[in-house]
């Protein structure tokens, strides 16, 4: 990620349930009290994923919280919003999604100069003794750190 960004959100939970690889930096097609908020509050990447429908790219279940002063004029929290990407990019990540059963997942939402912009990334899920494995290696190293430390 370049210098001058601010993170907003990150998925952590998709570092631990999927392999992640292909990650492209993407627009996001906003409403200025959903600018506004995500600014003031951040948002959440929980349980949201991306979609490719009719060759544009949408990402579902993003939650940005309502402004406060958004009044008459505030936004619907959980909306569908469409993603920006090139039409190659588009091709490039539908091909994979059809042919080897990856799916396409929101890893973080941060700010670039002034703008908002999410990281997605093709996701292949991990089975079970995968997850335990990366908690058995996380365990061991922290054992490590503490062993240095004392």
């Amino acid at each position: 990620m370049k210098q001058g960004t601010k993170i907003i959100a990150t998925n952590r939970k998709a570092y631990y349930e999927y392999f992640l690889s292909d990650e492209i930096e993407a627009g996001i097609v906003l409403t200025g009290s959903e600018i506004k908020s995500i600014r003031k509050h951040g948002c959440s990447l929980a349980d949201s994923y991306v979609i490719i429908k009719g060759g544009e790219v949408f990402i579902l279940g993003m939650n940005i919280p309502p402004y406060e002063h958004g009044g008459l004029f505030n936004h619907e929290p959980t909306r569908t919003r469409k993603l920006l990407l090139h039409e190659k990019e588009i091709r490039k990540y539908s091909q994979k999604v059809k042919e080897k059963g990856f799916t396409i997942i929101a890893t973080k939402v941060y700010l670039s100069r002034g703008r908002v912009k999410v990281e997605i990334a093709l996701a292949k899920g991990k089975k079970l003794y995968e997850k335990k494995e990366v908690i058995k290696l996380r365990d061991i190293a922290r054992e490590n750190r503490q062993m240095g430390t004392f």
